[in-house]
């Protein structure tokens, strides 16, 4: 926030918008020519540019920076447009206030992305666009605040969890200051003096800037720093994954290891990183053949469920649970099994983010120039072909480059999962750190050993003219 330019440019109430803006247009581009432009994947724009370089781009942001996505989130712009007609009246459900809703909805992504191969459908990819905006424009607009970020959009969920091992916080320069505030805008938002009328809203994700602990659940809108009088709140630098390794109580979240839902959602963004990318290897297809002859099923959902309900339920149970039962017995612990799994859940967090990362990027390095024939092609077809002709010849980075680049971070993911895990063992059984380590650290190996075997498979070039 102090760097010329940049941050006059975040401290500028109207800068979101600016950055929404031409995302918004991305948007709107995507969906026409999904809809309308050519079937084939890997010449239309909503397959492209979404399962190729947005997923790309965005696990590299996270990891170099933070969550910028969901600053410059396009939805929202449409949201704080139709707000403008309609207010909402209600509040969100008590029942709902966790992560379990948001969870089975990221669950189901992951799903439809398989069953109905949403990489080679333009089509469906669109409408998965249009269903997005629709969907926020229903949550918000009849729920107050940010409920649609805090509590169903799947894609900020996957952005909350990679976010606790980026290098930046949006957090206060000095607690005294806020100690001598009265006003509370942050969070309240400042108000005209007469009419109490909220002119710069505070955080509608209820995060209290002097509590509040970490990345998890800031979509990094800036709003908090709009708000401050004092000029209190920056972007600042920390040690990345140092939230996953205490255990403070955190504004508008509590407790980490109280919250079974997030433990859930930090065990799917793990466990799930892992089952996205088999289903990009040839050994799935193996599987999924004797599945079905044992099913006596030709369809694939039933198939799939059960590759899921593995993955997603059975595996982590029976990982999970041995880990914290020998940590029980190794540390004579009282503590209850689920406790200790949901304590040491969040360990996963690394070793799961280097696994995405490692597959996003190889789609995304791969297939790094096709953005140019793409863009090239659709306003070809629109006759002016003022780009020139599409060079379809243009792919990404050679395979052999990209896949160092892939064993780097799962090594980078490995290593985080252990440094986290033991600040986790040292601070839950400082008298025996090692024996409450140990169990855990195997967890992560065993899951290493499996995400280096996945990416060292040869993989579906997704998307690209190569998948074929």
């Amino acid at each position: 926030m102090r760097v010329p330019g940049l941050g006059g440019l975040f401290r500028w109430r109207y800068a979101r918008p600016l950055l929404q803006a031409p995302l918004l247009v991305v948007s709107i581009v995507m969906i026409l020519h999904g809809l309308f432009g050519p079937t084939l994947a890997p010449k239309n724009l909503a397959t492209t540019l979404s399962w190729l370089h947005f997923r790309g781009v965005l696990v590299l942001v996270l990891l170099c920076a933070g969550n910028f996505f969901c600053l410059a989130c396009p939805f929202m712009l449409v949201r704080q447009w139709a707000r403008r007609v309609f207010r909402p009246r209600f509040n969100w459900p008590r029942a709902l206030r966790n992560k379990w809703f948001s969870v089975g909805l990221f669950v189901l992504i992951l799903f439809t992305y398989e069953l109905f191969d949403l990489w080679s459908s333009p089509w469906w990819t669109a409408w998965l666009i249009v269903a997005y905006f629709l969907s926020v424009l229903v949550v918000d607009g009849f729920f107050k605040h940010a409920s649609f970020c805090k509590f169903v959009c799947p894609i900020g969920q996957f952005n909350f969890v990679a976010s606790t091992l980026s290098p930046f916080e949006v957090k206060v320069r000095d607690q005294d200051v806020c100690t001598r505030c009265h006003t509370k805008d942050c969070i309240r938002g400042r108000r005209e003096p007469v009419s109490d009328l909220v002119m710069i809203r505070g955080c509608e994700l209820a995060l209290f800037q002097p509590r509040k602990v970490g990345n998890m659940d800031c979509t990094f809108c800036l709003d908090c720093v709009h708000a401050c009088p004092h000029d209190n709140i920056g972007i600042l630098s920390r040690l990345p994954a140092r939230e996953l390794m205490v255990d403070p109580i955190r504004s508008g979240i509590g407790y980490f290891s109280r919250r079974k839902d997030l433990a859930a959602l930090a065990i799917i963004f793990a466990f799930g990183a892992l089952l996205n990318a088999f289903g990009m290897v040839s050994p799935v297809y193996a599987v999924e053949t004797w599945l079905g002859r044992m099913l006596h099923v030709s369809h694939e959902a039933p198939v799939l469920g059960l590759i899921f309900t593995f993955f997603l339920i059975v595996e982590p149970i029976l990982l999970l649970g041995l880990a914290a039962w020998l940590t029980r017995i190794w540390t004579r612990s009282s503590r209850a099994l689920l406790p200790l799994a949901v304590r040491y859940a969040y360990g996963l967090v690394p070793l799961g983010f280097g696994m995405w990362l490692a597959h996003y990027c190889f789609h995304f390095l791969t297939g790094l120039y096709t953005v140019i024939p793409v863009t090239q092609n659709a306003i070809a077809s629109l006759g002016r072909p003022f780009l020139g002709e599409p060079r379809w010849a243009l792919t990404g980075l050679p395979a052999n480059v990209v896949q160092v680049i892939e064993i780097g971070f799962l090594v980078l993911g490995f290593a985080g999962s252990l440094a986290v895990t033991y600040g986790l063992a040292e601070d839950d059984s400082p008298d025996r750190p090692l024996r409450a380590f140990l169990p855990w650290a195997a967890v992560c190996l065993v899951l290493w050993f499996a995400s280096m075997w996945l990416m060292l498979q040869p993989m579906e070039m997704r998307a690209t003219l190569m998948s074929g």
